[in-house]
């Protein structure tokens, strides 16, 4: 059996006593996170950015102010697969309803405004955008934007998103990911259906009138519309 000078142990074991000591001490110091859905929602805005401003990339959207219902379902879909999206897909696969529902409100309630980026299209190009908005295709059976969205395009609660805010490109791959399958909602799916109804030019318009328009001081989704909705939304609540 080796054994060892009694110094060598004690020296042994005093830099273990002050290896423990100095540990509780860095665990005593370590900053103690408040628990709240605010601490949690941290992780949303790696992408989304601060109090839920789209991210600095430009392609990420605006979360802040939606509706809740439609933040949650949008969530629910990611988890379940009726949308296609690595990130959000890993963020919420073992989330359940309710704590989707708890980040969704907390979404829902923040306020914020920003300016919209210039307008770089022709103007032949915005006006289009600007028609199938407000006033849709009648010959290719496509309505208003504002039908559902609401006149102000800030959206019905407690289902239907904002328009405004929203990057250019994320606004187009949305309609990209509808018409190719990558994205859908409860059937009966309105927006896939709307989706295959348009152009590509017509998506291009759609994309660049509407992310070059303002968002109102303290926008809020409208509680009613002036008329029914003009398609079936499985989403929606009637």
């Amino acid at each position: 059996m080796i054994s060892f000078p009694i110094h060598r142990r004690f020296v042994g074991l005093t830099a273990i006593l002050l290896l423990a000591l100095s540990s509780q001490a860095a665990l005593a110091a370590a900053p103690t996170l408040e628990d709240s859905i605010a601490q949690r929602a941290v992780a949303c805005i790696a992408c989304h950015n601060i109090d839920g401003k789209r991210g600095a990339d430009g392609y990420y959207p605006r979360i802040a102010g939606k509706p809740a219902g439609y933040l949650a379902n949008q969530l629910i879909n990611f988890r379940e697969g009726r949308r296609a999206y690595p990130q959000m897909i890993y963020m919420v696969d073992n989330l359940s309803d309710d704590y989707l529902h708890e980040l969704a409100g907390y979404f829902s309630a923040l306020e914020v405004s920003y300016p919209p980026p210039p307008l770089a299209v022709s103007a032949a190009v915005a006006a289009r955008g600007q028609a199938l908005v407000q006033h849709g295709d009648a010959a290719k059976n496509i309505p208003a934007c504002i039908a559902c969205h609401g006149s102000a395009l800030t959206g019905l609660a407690p289902a239907i998103p904002g328009l405004l805010g929203l990057p250019r490109d994320y606004i187009a791959a949305q309609f990209g990911a509808w018409r190719n399958g990558t994205r859908r909602a409860a059937a009966p799916d309105c927006m896939g259906k709307i989706a295959q109804q348009l152009s590509t030019d017509d998506v291009g318009a759609l994309a660049a009138w509407l992310s070059a328009q303002p968002v109102p001081a303290h926008a809020k989704p409208a509680t009613s519309l002036p008329a029914p909705l003009p398609l079936d939304c499985g989403s929606v609540p009637h």
